[in-house]
């Protein structure tokens, strides 16, 4: 196996191995975490190791299985993908040196962290995989993981989380299903380049267009959109803090990430008429988002219902069809990753030093704990918008797109959406943070100084974002650019 094919397997195989070691070491703690941690730091090394392969824009591409083109489990790694996976091993790091029980919010298992290098696994699978079977495979990888996660700590609240995950992931994954094999019996082929080259021109359009709007629909259930989106706020704060981060930051976008591929690459001008439709669908899941975050206490939900809303300025950009849109919708999901997997790990630690994770029942932090007030402040102002964020040049990015071609409603909706997650930062803020608690305050909690580190590694992200976003800029400009040869050159 020569060096660039197996450096295009490595982002399932390191993983996979990751997760073998782990159960090796099940009965032993100390052990367990070290080679989970050493795992996470190869996988770093190997995602930017990619990215680097990838500055000529030429792709890694590699068929494994000794069958012809077609069906041979093909993969293929563009700079989109390279990206993806490198923004997700960062946070998979993250995760694992932020301590496990720092917010008593449940138990860690000695399969936690084989599951989690399973979820990984699918994850890697899904940005690296050229045909949708196998993207079809790797959702349901991560399917598995997720819910053996969701329910390890064995009480009523994990069963009953892990229950409404699965039922309506379930039906994603049976639409998915059924587009997958309607396009293949289409088209013969499901490789993203075959499928490119064969729907405009398949005398079928009419039942080519049903089965990409099927797959579109089945995309955006696992991206948790209106209306389909109830799964997430149910089951995600059942789960650990730093599992909660990375579920947080990575799931939902793997979704988004499919319905990049669809509109940009496999069924691009089979996707133009449904466009109007997913942005609609994009301001609904933006307003159902934020105004759920606006009615929650619970600082968890809250931020889960920002998920949703933050996964329609995503949807948006790609519904407008244009490289400007994918380029802003791909940079929006690069700085969201980052950012709401912190804002969780700080939720962490805001229980950990408030009692609760009820924002009424907390407050008083900014006297306590100034440095804590400093830390939450940059990923909350990243995740409103504020000026020389990352979070601002992502939403100014979309917005100009929008105006740019005519679609001021749309347009419009993103900028009130931006002042009502204001309200509900706000809200994370004056309660946590400036309130005078009702209660005499508690002998001060020391925080672990992983925690500082993993949650001041991903803010120094965010701010080098804010700071220098012309680099990402135009990265993702490049990577969406790819899109338009999806049967370029590769290694």
């Amino acid at each position: 196996m020569n060096a660039a094919l197996l450096l295009t397997a490595l982002p399932v195989l390191w993983p996979m191995l990751t997760m073998l070691a782990c159960i090796a070491c099940a009965g032993r703690s100390r052990w367990q975490e070290g080679v989970a941690f050493a795992g996470a730091v190869g996988f770093v090394a190997i995602t930017v190791a990619l990215l680097a392969g990838l500055a000529d824009g030429a792709a890694y591409v590699a068929h494994f299985g000794d069958w012809p083109a077609g069906f041979a489990i093909a993969f293929r790694i563009d700079r989109l993908g390279a990206a993806m996976l490198a923004v997700s091993a960062l946070v998979l790091l993250a995760v694992l040196l932020y301590p496990a029980r720092v917010d008593a919010s449940g138990p860690v298992g000695p399969w936690s962290r084989p599951l989690l290098f399973g979820l990984m696994t699918g994850v890697g699978g899904a940005f690296s995989s050229a045909d949708l079977f196998n993207l079809y495979v790797w959702f349901e990888v991560m399917l598995i993981a997720a819910l053996g996660l969701l329910v390890q700590g064995g009480r009523a609240a994990h069963f009953e989380a892990g229950f409404k995950y699965l039922v309506l992931n379930l039906v994603g994954t049976v639409w998915l299903l059924v587009a997958v094999g309607g396009l293949y019996g289409v088209a013969g082929q499901l490789g993203f380049g075959q499928l490119a080259a064969v729907l405009p021109g398949s005398g079928q359009a009419a039942l080519v267009t049903v089965f990409v709007a099927l797959l579109l629909l089945a995309l955006l259930s696992k991206a948790a959109a209106f209306p389909l989106f109830f799964w997430l706020p149910a089951a995600y704060p059942a789960l650990p803090t730093p599992l909660l981060a990375l579920f947080a930051g990575l799931l939902t976008k793997v979704g988004a990430y499919g319905v990049m591929r669809v509109v940009g690459e496999i069924a691009v001008p089979v996707a133009q008429p449904l466009l109007p439709a997913l942005g609609w669908l994009a301001v609904l899941t933006m307003l159902a988002g934020v105004l759920g975050a606006a009615w929650h206490w619970d600082v968890r939900r809250v931020l889960a219902f920002h998920i949703i809303s933050q996964i329609g300025y995503i949807l948006l950009g790609v519904a407008l069809g244009s490289v400007a849109g994918l380029a802003a919708a791909l940079f929006y999901t690069l700085h969201h990753i980052v950012v709401k997997a912190n804002l969780f790990l700080i939720g962490g630690l805001i229980r950990r030093c408030g009692g609760s994770f009820d924002l009424r029942r907390s407050g008083g932090l900014s006297v306590t704990r100034p440095a804590l007030a400093l830390l939450f402040a940059l990923p909350a102002a990243s995740l409103v918008g504020v000026p020389l964020t990352s979070g601002f040049w992502a939403k100014y990015l979309l917005v100009r797109a929008c105006f740019a071609q005519g679609a001021y409603a749309w347009g419009a909706v993103a900028l009130l959406v931006g002042a009502l997650t204001l309200y509900s930062m706000s809200k994370v803020w004056i309660e946590a943070f400036w309130r005078r608690p009702e209660a005499p305050a508690a002998a001060v909690v020391p925080l672990p100084w992983r925690a500082w580190v993993a949650c001041g590694a991903l803010a120094v992200i965010t701010l080098a974002i804010g700071v220098y976003p012309q680099t990402l800029i135009a990265f993702a400009e490049a990577a969406v650019a790819d899109l338009a040869l999806p049967n370029g050159g590769g290694r």
